[in-house]
């Protein structure tokens, strides 16, 4: 299914701790038959209609190998830089440079108790970086609650999720 996705300029994915956990080069070749660009400390120009900016893919914060500062090497203008990783506990180490960060692999801790929160949230922040538009120290990130689960097959309160952003 994934190869009917069409962007107008490309699509983009890096790569999480359960892809790993599965056979990363395998995940890895198989995005790519699908003409889906895995970014693994990356980063790529991508010029929108006269507005470029840099999409960068950081490696996944369990399993990869984040280098944060080489990645951003890579970036060679003033251009706004967008990045993307998996896991958000990278953000609180992400430069000013990069304007918003999304991410994902929390599933918004799957389960939200009303008054008490979101028992589980695998992350070291615990619910700081759970679910949604996050700003601190004048950057932006977006974690979105994905649309599975991850070892317990429930939901509740957290409801699955494919944002769509609009950036402006």
């Amino acid at each position: 299914e994934l190869k009917h996705l069409k962007a107008r300029f490309g699509t983009f994915a890096t790569l999480g701790n359960h892809d790993w956990w599965y056979n990363a080069p395998r995940v890895k070749v198989a995005l790519e038959e699908a003409s889906i660009r895995v970014l693994d400390n990356q980063a790529v120009k991508v010029d929108q209609d006269s507005f470029p900016f840099w999409l960068v893919g950081f490696a996944d914060e369990w399993e990869g190998n984040p280098n944060i500062i080489e990645t951003l090497k890579q970036v060679t203008d003033d251009s706004p830089v967008i990045a993307f990783t998996h896991n958000p506990d990278l953000f609180p180490i992400i430069p000013n440079q990069v304007a918003l960060t999304i991410a994902g692999h929390t599933h918004g801790g799957q389960v939200a108790i009303p008054l008490i929160g979101r028992p589980i949230v695998p992350s070291k922040y615990k619910q700081r970086y759970a679910a949604g538009h996050i700003v601190e120290n004048g950057k932006h990130l977006f974690v979105t609650t994905g649309v599975g689960t991850s070892i317990i097959p429930v939901r509740f309160g957290v409801p699955p999720e494919i944002a769509i952003l609009t950036i402006n």
